[in-house]
């Protein structure tokens, strides 16, 4: 049934700001931007060894039962250095939601908060690079 990661989908209050912060983590520009009525509605980037998508979404566009609780759900993406991930994202302005925890040889997680309440999830999955090693293969 699920197959694969296909896209994570933020809100954020201010999108030219979650754009920019955004740019400045991945080092890419968003791929995609839509606007509507002249104003920025959704960027969407492309990143990591599969290109993986993540899109922002105006909050204007949130469905009305949109808890502003983000704690229901947790997307983690493959980072290589967990340590090294949290500090860059704290300081581009994310608060630490979850300290580095080892959940097992070669599985350590984090979280943060991004400047607009989305939680950022990183973790190191031996299981992720022993998947894309064996694609390189092919």
């Amino acid at each position: 049934m699920l197959r694969g990661l296909t896209t994570v989908s933020f809100y954020a209050d201010d999108l030219t700001a979650a754009k920019a912060w955004y740019t400045e983590l991945l080092g890419v520009e968003p791929y995609f931007v839509r606007s509507v009525a002249g104003a920025p509605a959704y960027i969407e980037f492309r990143i990591g060894d599969y290109q993986h998508e993540l899109g922002i979404i105006d909050s204007r566009f949130a469905g009305p039962d949109r808890s502003r609780d983000a704690e229901n759900t947790m997307t983690y993406w493959h980072v290589d250095d967990v340590e090294a991930s949290v500090e860059r994202l704290l300081s581009l302005g994310a608060t630490l939601h979850g300290k580095p925890v080892e959940r097992g040889p070669g599985f350590v997680t984090a979280s943060v908060t991004d400047p607009f309440g989305n939680i950022l999830g990183v973790m190191y999955n031996q299981h992720y690079l022993d998947i894309l090693a064996s694609k390189a293969g092919v």
